[in-house]
């Protein structure tokens, strides 16, 4: 019997320092593209506050990934100003993540007059958030 419990103990005992003889995992050589802990993509949403840092925010809302600006002129065009919508859709760092919704209007006659947006403009802006949300996942390797 005694000899049965000393048997049983050396198998409890090799049995729970097996697991830690061994390798662990290598580590990945990119940053993972989909991170949650705010409820959206951490990469594009920190890419989209920088992006649109130099214009008043009005809303923001980590968990839902939507940015709302006020509007901003540049003081280059003071007859000019927009305003902007920033919407994260998605956990993954993809193209299709992001989205941009843009307002302007002109200074005309003492009024603000809505006027079209170019659709390049809108690209042009989602391609930079893009862009610096893909450096920010590589730097977080580097680190």
């Amino acid at each position: 019997m005694a000899r049965r419990s000393s048997i049983a103990f050396a198998i409890a005992i090799v049995s729970l320092t097996a697991a830690c003889g061994h390798k662990s995992r290598p580590k990945a050589q990119i940053a993972p593209s989909q991170v949650t802990t705010i409820g959206i993509n951490s990469y594009l949403w920190r890419a989209a506050l920088d992006t649109v840092s130099f214009m008043p925010l009005l809303q923001t809302d980590s968990n839902g990934g939507v940015i709302v600006t006020d509007w901003y002129v540049n003081p280059s065009a003071p007859g000019d100003r927009m305003k902007l919508t920033v919407t994260i859709l998605d956990r993954d760092l993809r193209a299709d993540a992001v989205r941009v919704a843009a307002s302007r209007q002109t200074l005309t006659a003492g009024q603000w007059i809505d006027a079209p947006v170019q659709a390049a403009t809108v690209q042009k802006l989602e391609d930079i958030i893009l862009t610096k949300a893909r450096d920010l996942r590589r730097s977080t390797v580097s680190d």
